[in-house]
């Protein structure tokens, strides 16, 4: 994500000055192909290439040349996953990237829990349901990578904001004991507004979420563009026009309205955990 920012700046820049990709790619060593690729975030850009098309471009602002230098600097960075790397699809990688440098993220889910939230029995259950030829080690390794995730939950990470349909609360994945642990952690992690959790009734009835689920995550840096992640069956899909994603967030506002307060949510989620404990 980082060098996508970085090769979307330097596109503006190259641009603005009219300056052709060839020429680019004389300046740096290299050809019209390796201009495309670090514009398009396929590959880093070295500090040197960097301070070359800044000359070429006539860039002289010390503040946007110190942004784009550490955005480079950050695009070369080893992540958390990166041991796990032959694990994980690229645009799985790429989510969590997305999902490590968030200030804000507010998420809506109807059917499964959210894996920010799951616990390991209720994250193995899932796993397996995925993929039944997994074995016992790549299906703890997913699990580890799952529950690593959930460090961006701590006291300095961002502000998290999600809601659910009902129906993830009453689809007993893993049976009630696994089924009534995880809730039990939704009420533990509810700490508004910091981390806010909102449930939609069934009683509600039609909401702005039946669609599927989204997740729009939003960043500190003004370059920085807010996202929309959407899950589909082989992977997953990101939004970034700003007209799309205030439509999402529209969306996820009147998802909030349709959604009971956070204490009230809470409230039928114990509901629910007593049903489970009755089973």
């Amino acid at each position: 994500m980082r060098r996508r920012k970085l090769g979307r700046k330097l596109r503006q820049l190259r641009e603005a000055a009219g300056v052709t990709a060839e020429r680019a790619a004389e300046r740096i060593g290299g050809d019209k192909s390796k201009i495309s690729r670090q514009e398009n975030g396929r590959q880093g850009v070295s500090k040197l290439e960097l301070e070359a098309l800044f000359v070429l471009y006539g860039v002289e602002d010390e503040k946007l040349m110190t942004a784009l230098n550490t955005l480079a600097r950050e695009g070369r960075r080893k992540s958390w996953w990166a041991p796990y790397g032959q694990m994980l699809t690229e645009p799985f990688q790429e989510q969590m990237s997305i999902e490590s440098d968030a200030v804000r993220i507010f998420l809506f889910q109807p059917l499964l829990m959210p894996g920010l939230f799951q616990t390991p029995e209720y994250a193995e259950t899932a796993i397996r349901g995925v993929d039944g030829t997994a074995s016992d080690e790549q299906v703890k390794s997913f699990i580890d990578i799952r529950m690593a995730r959930q460090d961006i939950l701590r006291e300095k990470g961002p502000q998290v904001v999600c809601v659910l349909d009902e129906a993830v609360l009453r689809r007993t994945v893993g049976g009630p004991e696994v089924m009534a642990d995880q809730l039990q952690k939704l009420i533990d992690l509810n700490n508004p507004p910091r981390f806010t959790i909102q449930v939609i009734p069934f009683g509600q009835g039609w909401h702005a979420g039946l669609d599927g689920s989204f997740c729009i995550f939003s960043y500190p840096d003004p370059m920085d563009l807010d996202v929309v992640s959407l899950d589909y069956l082989d992977g997953l899909m990101y939004l970034e026009e700003d007209d799309t994603v205030e439509r999402y967030k529209l969306a996820f506002d009147q998802l909030r309205a349709s959604a009971l307060p956070s204490q009230q949510s809470m409230d039928l989620i114990a509901r629910v955990m007593r049903d489970l404990n009755e089973m």
